[in-house]
C-alpha cells in the first residue's frame, strides 16, 4: 500500500481559503503515486490558533468538507483529511477528522476525544467527542485518531478490539515535544503490533513552532520513513498484510488480561 504523508505548513499569511486550496492541489498530485493520503489536524487554522476556531468553525459538510471530497475524488485515493473545526448544528465546537473514499464519499468522520490544553485552548473551546472511528479500507482496517490521543494507549486497544491494523494518527505537535512524538508513535505500534501513519505540521501555528517529523512506523517499531520540520509530502510503501503474520508469529495480543471487560473482584 503507498501512503503519502503531506505535512503542510500553516502560514499566517495565507488565507484559509488559498490553504485550503492550496492543500487540495497537493492531494492531486498524489494520484497515481499513493492509495492512502493523510493530511494533519486543524490545517485550514492551525492547531494553536486557538482564536480562529469559532470564527472559522464550519458545518460537517462545509467548504473544507466539499474540497477534500473533490480533491479525493480528482486523485482517486483514500483521502484521511486532517481535521476542522467543526459547529454542530446545536452549537458545540468539535475537532472532527474527515476521511474520503477516492470517488470522494464520505467514509468516516472522529470527533477528537481527547482535547489539548488543560483547562484551557482546545480543552475548553472544544467539546470530546465520545465514539472510536474504524475506516475499513480495502487492504486494511484504519483507527482514526488526533494528536493528543497519542498519549492515550486505551484508545489505541479500543481500535485494535475493533480490528484496526493501521492507526493513523494526524497532529499539529509542538517541537518542544517532538521527542515524546516519536517515541509514542513506535510504542503504538508496538504495543498493538500495528503500523502508524502519524501526520504533523510543520512550520508554526500562532508563534508554536510544530515538530513536523511526520513518520511512518512498522509493528516491530521500526520507523520506516520520516518527514524533516518544514512542508514536505512523505511517500512510503508498507504491506498491510505482516500485520495479521506478526501477530500470529509472536501472539503478544492473546495474552492480554487487563482491559475493559477484565473481572472486577
Amino acid at each position: 500500500m503507498r501512503a503519502s504523508l503531506i505535512q503542510i505548513a500553516v502560514n499566517e499569511d495565507e488565507s484559509v481559503n488559498s490553504r485550503r486550496d492550496r492543500v487540495g492541489s497537493l492531494v492531486r498530485d498524489q494520484a497515481g503515486s499513493a492509495d492512502l493520503v493523510v493530511l494533519p489536524e486543524l490545517w485550514p487554522t492551525g492547531a494553536f490558533a486557538y482564536e480562529l476556531f469559532a470564527s472559522e468553525a464550519e458545518p460537517l459538510e462545509g467548504p473544507t468538507f466539499e474540497a477534500m471530497a473533490a480533491a479525493a475524488r480528482d486523485a482517486g485515493v483514500w483521502l484521511h483529511a486532517g481535521s476542522i473545526p467543526e459547529r454542530d448544528p446545536d452549537g458545540p465546537l468539535y475537532n472532527t477528522a474527515l476521511v474520503f473514499s477516492p470517488d470522494g464519499e464520505l467514509a468516516a468522520a472522529y470527533r477528537k476525544i481527547h482535547r489539548f490544553g488543560f483547562d484551557k485552548g482546545e480543552a475548553v473551546l472544544m467539546s470530546a467527542g465520545r465514539e472510536l472511528v474504524t475506516v475499513r479500507l480495502p487492504e486494511t482496517v484504519a483507527g482514526v485518531t488526533t494528536c493528543y490521543d497519542l498519549r492515550f494507549p486505551e484508545l489505541y486497544r479500543g481500535l485494535v478490539a475493533r480490528g484496526a491494523e493501521t492507526l493513523i494518527v494526524s497532529a499539529g505537535w509542538p517541537e518542544r515535544r517532538r521527542a515524546h512524538w516519536t517515541l509514542l508513535a513506535r510504542a503504538r505500534a508496538v504495543e498493538n503490533q500495528a503500523y502508524v501513519l502519524a501526520c504533523g505540521t510543520g512550520g508554526g501555528h500562532a508563534g508554536v513552532a510544530q515538530a513536523g517529523h511526520s513518520l511512518v512506523v512498522d509493528p516491530w517499531g521500526e520507523v520506516l520513513g520520516e518527514a524533516g520540520a518544514g512542508e514536505e509530502v512523505l511517500r512510503v510503501e508498507f504491506d498491510p498484510a505482516r500485520v495479521g503474520a506478526i501477530r500470529e508469529q509472536f501472539p503478544a495480543l492473546k495474552d492480554r488480561v487487563l482491559g475493559l471487560d477484565a473481572p472486577h473482584h
